[in-house]
């Protein structure tokens, strides 16, 4: 098993693969691999199902209560290449599934040049220069969203900063991380407020998936913070919409919303490297929508990002294609 879990470690990699999924229905066994938005089939080789054992074990869940969804964290060396990487399973009588994720995908941006659009890096140099308030990025999984996060911190020379994260996906040793977790009872909403005692300048939440971290963020922010995080939405406008579904308040929003930053991952021509098209909406632009007042035209939208980006060869479509 170690040895079909490396091969299939290192097409991840080579794919920049974020996610592999094991699938097994009844007698049936798949895997995939998510790259970018799209999930790819990964041939199969006898033997496969064996995997969900293995991983079972190398991350450490409680195989006697496999009725209950279980996550686990572990590391792996690749030849020279150490590996983060956290599994997580959902088990039922005839279905199993399994999914491995890859902590410490190997993008890497540039933290002087997050964008090929100087306007946007512009609007990212004043995300981080901010004393207090709130700014998010957001995208689909895969789309490196931690990674821009991650790379905005490293530009905060001088700055405590915090990180919140469910679990840290890659560590720093100039951040105090903190990883959530409900088996140690280290939940999130006690963690935001732990560190809200520690005088911190900027907290880096990993992402708002509910009500309550919702909420905690905004608090956060209201208390002379800055508070960057993540949230799954498709465009800049509708994290605003999720916002309000979460329970927050337009007022409360008006309040402390510095910018929002909507990311693509896509593939370079030619090329497995990867390249980050952002959408980004300034505060300006935010307190127009929150008042109710079309915004159309007012900023570089993730559509006109794609479109300058295509025009100027940098990103390409991924073809639908089995790999291995």
């Amino acid at each position: 098993m170690e040895e079909r879990l490396n091969a299939l470690l290192a097409l991840a990699l080579r794919h920049h693969a974020s996610d592999i999924h094991f699938t097994r229905r009844y007698d049936d066994f798949m895997i995939e691999m998510r790259i970018g938005e799209k999930i790819y089939p990964v041939k199969g080789k006898p033997g496969d199902y064996r995997l969900l054992r293995y991983l079972q074990y190398l991350a450490n869940l409680d195989i006697g209560n496999l009725l209950r969804p279980q996550t686990g964290q572990f590391e792996w060396t690749l030849k020279d290449h150490n590996l983060s990487l956290r599994f997580a399973l959902i088990h039922e009588l005839h279905l199993d599934n399994g999914v491995l994720r890859i902590l410490d995908d190997q993008l890497e941006l540039d933290e002087n040049h997050l964008s090929m659009i100087k306007s946007q890096n512009d609007f990212f140099e004043k995300m981080i220069a901010q004393r207090m308030g709130l700014f998010i990025c957001c995208g689909p999984t895969g789309s490196g969203k931690t990674t821009t996060l991650y790379t905005l911190l490293k530009k905060a020379k001088g700055k405590k900063i915090f990180t919140i994260e469910d679990p840290v996906e890659v560590h720093y040793d100039d951040f105090m991380q903190i990883s959530v977790n409900e088996g140690t009872g280290i939940l999130m909403d006690g963690a935001i407020k732990q560190v809200l005692r520690h005088d911190p300048d900027i907290i880096m939440i990993g992402e708002i998936r509910d009500e309550t971290t919702a909420k905690m963020a905004i608090r956060a922010a209201n208390t002379g913070h800055l508070v960057i995080t993540s949230l799954h939405a498709g465009t800049s406008l509708l994290a605003i919409e999720r916002l309000l579904e979460l329970g927050v308040e337009k007022g409360q929003l008006e309040n402390v919303l510095l910018g929002i930053a909507t990311q693509r991952l896509l593939k370079r021509p030619d090329s497995d490297e990867k390249v980050v098209i952002y959408e980004t909406l300034d505060r300006g632009v935010l307190l127009r929508y929150l008042a109710g007042e079309s915004v159309k035209g007012q900023f570089f939208s993730l559509e006109d990002s794609l479109n300058y980006a295509y025009k100027k060869g940098q990103i390409a479509s991924f073809q639908s294609e089995s790999l291995l």
